[in-house]
């Protein structure tokens, strides 16, 4: 599972890569968190653009989102059969910016030790999501998202058992993104691990646990054999943020 993922691109690389028709103010990002709004990329119309959405999807269909359980992740795996997926993979497909992702490794004394995981070659990586609009009896509307997992490769499976859906290039990304002319079946083709060696991976603080902290040091490699750094004393709270757990709830 995907749990945890930072993302520092500034808002004008963002639009270059994923190619947006519009610009969205982001602010660097290092611990971001189910339930929070995140970035997410969609087309509609052909029109590609970034919009915020709350991460843990909501099918449109559900009554009261208050009651329904938080879809964070989406097994790539029997997702064109789930009703809560169906739809989103035909109609609400999306890609979630990132520039690398938290995943634990539970060792065998059951402590678990986060790893920070990011490409080889230091380019940005393209989540594969759901996404769908939830619109309320009062005529509100929440979009929400669903980062979407495949089996690890080999690699990464030393860590954990399961790993995001990464889009590698443009072209799939275009391809996924195109669900005007790409169909459900031939998307979910291009859901499968990423081969060994375009990813890298090293430890760092068990900080992260906590979705309050939110800060560069995060992400900086640390030696298991070594005391872990201290947080920072003073750090400057997250756009979007707030709250005594840390996380924003979009409801």
């Amino acid at each position: 599972m995907c749990g945890r993922y930072a993302s520092t691109l500034p808002p004008e690389m963002m639009a270059e890569l994923f190619k947006l028709l519009n610009s969205i103010e982001t602010v660097p990002r290092y611990n971001i968190a189910p339930t929070q709004p995140i970035v997410s990329i969609w087309e509609t119309g052909g029109r590609r653009e970034g919009h915020f959405a709350r991460w843990g999807l909501v099918p449109g269909w559900v009554k009261d989102p208050r009651e329904f359980s938080l879809l964070v992740n989406a097994r790539a795996e029997g997702i064109a059969d789930k009703p809560a997926f169906r739809d989103p993979l035909k109609h609400g497909r999306c890609i979630v910016p990132a520039s690398g992702y938290y995943e634990w490794h539970t060792g065998p004394d059951k402590k678990k030790q986060p790893y920070y995981i990011t490409r080889t070659d230091g380019q940005p990586l393209a989540l594969a999501g759901l996404f769908a609009t939830w619109s309320g009896p009062n005529g509100e509307e929440i979009d929400s998202v669903a980062t979407i997992t495949v089996p690890a490769n080999p690699q990464l499976a030393e860590i954990h058992h399961r790993m995001p859906a990464i889009l590698l290039d443009e072209a799939q990304q275009d391809l996924w993104l195109n669900t005007r002319e790409v169909r459900a079946g031939e998307a979910t083709q291009m859901l499968s691990p990423l081969a060994d060696g375009l990813l890298k991976f090293h430890p760092v603080s068990t900080r992260v646990n906590s979705a309050r902290d939110d800060d560069p040091g995060l992400i900086e490699p640390i030696t298991l054999s070594e005391p872990e750094p201290p947080a920072p004393r003073s750090r400057k709270k997250a756009a979007g943020g707030g709250g005594g757990s840390g996380q924003m709830d979009l409801f």
